[in-house]
């Protein structure tokens, strides 16, 4: 063993910081878009994509849709199946990324 690859090492950061940051700060954007605890916030992005889907479900919004997914997560957190899904996917983005790493060599 002649010590650490440093790209590999740099592709192991990467790739679990992805997953990490994603289940960290989906929670916290989904409340920034107004998927709250209490409800959808009032003026909030998420109180215009309510508007939208229900007057293009002509006039409720659908059980099971995307609005009513995201705010089940903005009022209780993410279930452990979503937080292993949400992590695999920021995962995937940080291994997509992780091509930054070729690039730590020096050049001579």
């Amino acid at each position: 063993m002649d010590g650490i690859d440093m790209e590999e090492l740099c592709k192991v950061v990467v790739i679990g910081a992805g997953g990490a940051v994603t289940v960290a700060l989906t929670p916290a954007a989904l409340v920034a878009l107004g998927f709250t605890a209490n409800g959808i916030a009032a003026g909030s992005i998420a109180a215009k994509l309510m508007s939208y889907f229900a007057i293009a479900n002509g006039g409720g919004v659908a059980a099971g849709g995307i609005v009513a997914f995201l705010q089940s997560i903005g009022a209780g957190g993410l279930t452990w199946s979503g937080t292993g899904i949400l992590g695999g996917a920021g995962a995937t983005a940080g291994w997509l990324l992780s091509a930054i790493c070729n690039q730590t060599a020096a050049t001579p």
